[in-house]
């Protein structure tokens, strides 16, 4: 089956810097929605008209990808807002009570330092800024169910922030 609108497509991939560093690799295949909210807009044009065992190699630009650095998402918070066990690449969704009130509450926030006072925010896209290379293997390719049609999605967002226990979090 090729790839048209509406159909749900199993890939795997690697990714990588401009400077051939590996950021992610998938190797268990993932389903994502084209035609949906899983994918960037780049990458489901690209995949287009692609069957299973096809492999796609993509540059990415920050603005094609996840956008350009914003400092204007970096917060200084006070440390007593946050829990006792804290750790940097923690995540929040939104700010605690108390925080600084001109700061988005709809982003996923990473800590990305702790002092004794202070706790620094980040809510950029841990890739935000940076040119990426992809290298895409089509495992399979199916329809879509009405279900996932009518959700705009197979259930997994491309490159979305998924939480873990403290230290971390993974980018599919």
């Amino acid at each position: 089956m090729e790839i048209t609108q509406q159909c749900v497509v199993a890939l795997t991939w690697t990714l990588k810097d401009t400077l051939g560093e590996v950021l992610d690799d998938l190797t268990d295949p993932v389903e994502f929605l084209i035609g949906g909210d899983d994918l960037l807009a780049k990458i489901q044009e690209a995949l287009q008209g692609h069957e299973p065992g096809d492999r796609i190699d993509l540059h990415l630009e920050p603005e094609e990808a996840f956008g350009d650095y914003n400092d204007q998402l970096v917060f200084l918070e006070p440390r007593g807002l946050f829990p006792e066990q804290l750790e940097e690449g923690m995540t929040f969704e939104g700010l605690p009570a108390g925080a600084n009130d001109e700061a988005p509450r709809d982003v996923l926030y990473t800590v990305t330092e702790i002092y004794p006072d202070h706790v620094v925010l980040d809510g950029n896209h841990p890739l935000a800024g940076i040119a990426i290379r992809l290298h895409l293997k089509v495992e399979a390719v199916r329809e879509a169910t009405e279900e996932e049609i009518g959700r705009g999605t197979a259930g997994t967002g491309f490159f979305k922030v998924q939480r873990e226990a403290p230290g971390g979090a993974t980018l599919h």
